[in-house]
């Protein structure tokens, strides 16, 4: 069995493999732009992070009753678990569905219809987490955010995602404050195309309590060490950072330099479907490419646990599970 593990950094619509998508093309009477599922795969080949997004938003077209958010969820849950995932933190983009005349209600009461029962399925624990596109205006976020009130008792925190460049943190700062004051956790997407500033705004100007990808910061070295002395958990998932071109080369990752520097990382899948593996996938390339022993695959089992949205006696008994693991 792979080691147990936390998954915070996995967009739900970013684990749409090909096969589920023709199949709810059919259902829908949706027509693909591919013809096969080969012909879809091989289109999953980016140059950078709009390449992927212009797919990943096409392909949301297939997506449109309950029914279809909670196979999608189900399908990933069942993939997570033969991972060695015990507790995922999921994201999901309702803005993407409700430009295509999606209620924000299917999308949040599909998927939970999956997540409560993940529990007992994959002996999984779930969390859902809403996140904002970058690339739309403030106000459709506070918008977003207002749609969204009646179902708070299913969210836990709010996100931060699309295209990073020339859309920096600040410019939600509103509806950040707003899901603060509502008692949800915050985290962002900075510091992956976008600069160093982008990571130093997510904290003081959005007050997150997570950093998803942040391996631009390693550029700051004054970023690192207020990372370090707040252990601000950073989400970095290496298989997306190759296949985006954020860096060329697994065995070149900074992984093992973040490490060094103390920060807490967690190793994550981000859209797996679209690059090329899952949770323990990413765990096991980046043993490979970048030579990690044992003890530093644990370390970063426990940093996801550590870094999680879990209460502190459910997130004990994950590490115990983590301890008693035979790598």
């Amino acid at each position: 069995m792979p080691l147990p593990k936390a998954e915070l950094h996995l967009h739900i619509e970013g684990t749409l493999e090909p096969e589920l998508a023709f199949a709810l093309a059919e259902r829908n009477g949706v027509t693909l732009p591919y013809s096969t599922e080969d012909e879809l795969r091989r289109a999953y080949s980016f140059a950078d992070l709009q390449s992927f997004l212009n797919l990943y938003y096409a392909l949301m077209a297939v997506l449109r009753t309950e029914d279809d958010f909670a196979d999608l969820a189900h399908a990933y849950l069942a993939r997570a678990e033969k991972q060695g995932v015990r507790h995922a933190e999921i994201f999901f983009d309702p803005q993407a569905h409700t430009a295509r005349g999606v209620p924000i209600g299917t999308v949040i009461d599909g998927l939970a219809r999956a997540l409560d029962s993940a529990q007992e399925t994959y002996g999984i624990s779930t969390r859902l987490i809403m996140c904002f596109l970058r690339d739309e205006s403030a106000e459709s976020a506070l918008a977003t955010f207002e749609a969204a009130r009646p179902y708070f008792d299913r969210i836990t925190a709010v996100g931060l995602d699309s295209a990073e460049v020339g859309h920096p943190p600040s410019k939600f700062k509103e509806v950040f404050a707003l899901a603060r004051e509502a008692g949800l956790k915050c985290v962002a997407h900075a510091g992956e195309e976008g600069p160093p500033a982008y990571v130093w705004e997510a904290l003081d100007v959005l007050g997150v309590d997570r950093v998803d990808h942040g391996v631009r910061s390693l550029e700051d070295e004054r970023l690192v060490a207020r990372l370090v002395a707040d252990q601000v958990p950073l989400t970095v998932c290496p298989l997306s950072n190759v296949r985006l071109r954020v860096i060329d080369d697994l065995a070149d990752h900074p992984l093992p330099a973040m490490l060094d520097a103390g920060l807490l990382v967690t190793v994550n899948s981000d859209d797996p479907a679209y690059f090329g593996g899952y949770a323990d996938d990413n765990f096991t390339a980046v043993r490979d490419a970048l030579g990690l022993d044992a003890e530093t695959l644990r370390t970063l089992a426990r940093n996801s646990f550590r870094a999680s949205f879990l209460d502190e006696a459910t997130r004990a008994e994950y590490l115990k599970e983590v301890d008693a693991h035979q790598v």
